[in-house]
């Protein structure tokens, strides 16, 4: 945590201001709620609103809320913010949403946080939940310009940060280049990998690749042979999932949970050996140096995958695998492409933004149907889960590199 890091917030409007920037978007139809630990923001969650308004829904929902926000351990308050167009033009907007927010109520109380302050904003205006005049909140509410003319929100845009109209994260320049020949390539390519995807040593090979890819900052680009080898290796199922687990808890792990899932079964001496590209080739392993062995009974790939499983992930190395799918993924389409997108939608569901997260799985799903990994997230993005390491403040990645407000 440096200074540098920090803004200050002087009014409800910078607060809400903030909110854009740390979701990535203007939320929509949402419930935003931040932790406060003493005058601190801590974590910030974004969940649809309920679709169903009945006592028993909003109960239903309001203590699903109040766990998500037990996690972070050193809250003492809460501020809550409804955005929604409903009710507006009826000038209703705060009733609408008051039986909703006194169930919340009840579930802070219960759980010894204290709701600091909770406003309702619509596309035009906003109002504080509580204030009831009309001279400090008049009706319906205060123009929405407020928000996004106050200071923090320029200071925000001043150091980098944007805020887009909604979770589109793919834009034109990231279509995929239709390209028969690199396809071919690429086909070719995975024929080997699937002779050799059983071998422990070959396995360990494309781990060190994968490694070296992540570990060398942000390439350029991938030369056709270079993104034809990463993109067939995300084709092997298995050898897709142990990068992600590589990137999230490192190769030892990787290796643990392919061994528990009893991937190998080839005698070490009828192991064959990937042939690489010259511009991935890893660095040559020490004589005799093999990944040490570990208790495999907790490294099941899907503790990883759910946020269980390091206690803190690499978020460096999830960034750059993150822009390195950004590339992979403008090569070509097909299955690869399906499983770039899916691995990107997992990182951002990982970050705690559920909204990006569907929108990828989403064009995931759109470039191959019925792409098994993508449908399975989506269902967890649909449910509401929350990553594992977004519930803690020690494990929840950090947009702005540390405590911003």
């Amino acid at each position: 945590m440096t200074a540098d890091n920090r803004v200050t917030v002087f009014r409800p409007e910078d607060i809400l201001g903030f909110i854009p920037h740390a979701l990535g978007l203007w939320p929509k139809e949402s419930l935003v709620a931040i932790t406060l630990r003493g005058q601190t923001l801590g974590a910030t969650l974004r969940v649809d609103l309920p679709g169903e308004r009945s006592d028993r829904a909003l109960a239903a929902y309001s203590r699903r809320i109040g766990e998500y926000l037990e996690a972070d351990h050193d809250a003492d308050g809460v501020l809550l913010a409804f955005f929604s167009d409903d009710g507006w033009d009826a000038g209703g907007a705060v009733p609408h949403g008051l039986p909703l927010l006194e169930a919340l109520v009840r579930v802070l109380d219960h759980r010894g946080l204290v709701l600091r302050d909770a406003w309702f904003i619509g596309s035009d205006y906003w109002r504080s939940a509580f204030c009831t005049d009309v001279e400090c909140c008049p009706l319906p509410g205060r123009p929405v310009d407020q928000i996004l003319d106050s200071r923090l929100n320029a200071e925000m845009v001043f150091r980098g940060s944007n805020v887009l109209e909604s979770p589109l994260l793919l834009g034109p320049e990231d279509e995929p280049v239709r390209d028969p020949e690199f396809m071919r390539t690429e086909d070719a390519t995975l024929g080997e990998l699937l002779r050799l995807w059983r071998s422990r040593k070959a396995f360990e090979e494309m781990l060190d690749v994968w490694s070296g890819v992540l570990d060398s900052g942000r390439p350029a680009e991938f030369d056709c042979e270079a993104a034809a080898f990463l993109r067939a290796s995300l084709r092997v199922s298995a050898w897709r999932d142990a990068v992600v687990v590589l990137a999230a808890a490192g190769k030892t792990v990787a290796c643990g949970g392919a061994e528990a899932f009893g991937f190998f079964d080839q005698d070490d001496d009828e192991q064959g050996s990937l042939v690489v590209p010259p511009g991935l080739c890893p660095p040559p392993p020490a004589a005799g140096k093999r990944t040490p062995a570990t208790d495999v009974s907790v490294l099941r790939y899907g503790d990883v995958l759910l946020g269980l499983y390091p206690e803190n992930p690499d978020w460096r190395r999830l960034t750059s695998l993150d822009r390195v799918l950004a590339m992979l993924s403008r090569r070509s389409g097909g299955e690869a492409r399906a499983a770039t997108l899916t691995i990107r939608g997992w990182i951002q569901w990982c970050r705690g933004s559920g909204s990006f997260a569907r929108e990828l799985l989403s064009q995931a799903d759109a470039e191959q149907r019925g792409y098994r990994l993508a449908e399975l997230l989506a269902e967890v993005v649909r449910r509401g889960t929350v990553c594992g390491w977004a519930k803690s403040k020690s494990s929840a990645w950090r947009k702005f590199g540390g405590a911003v407000a």
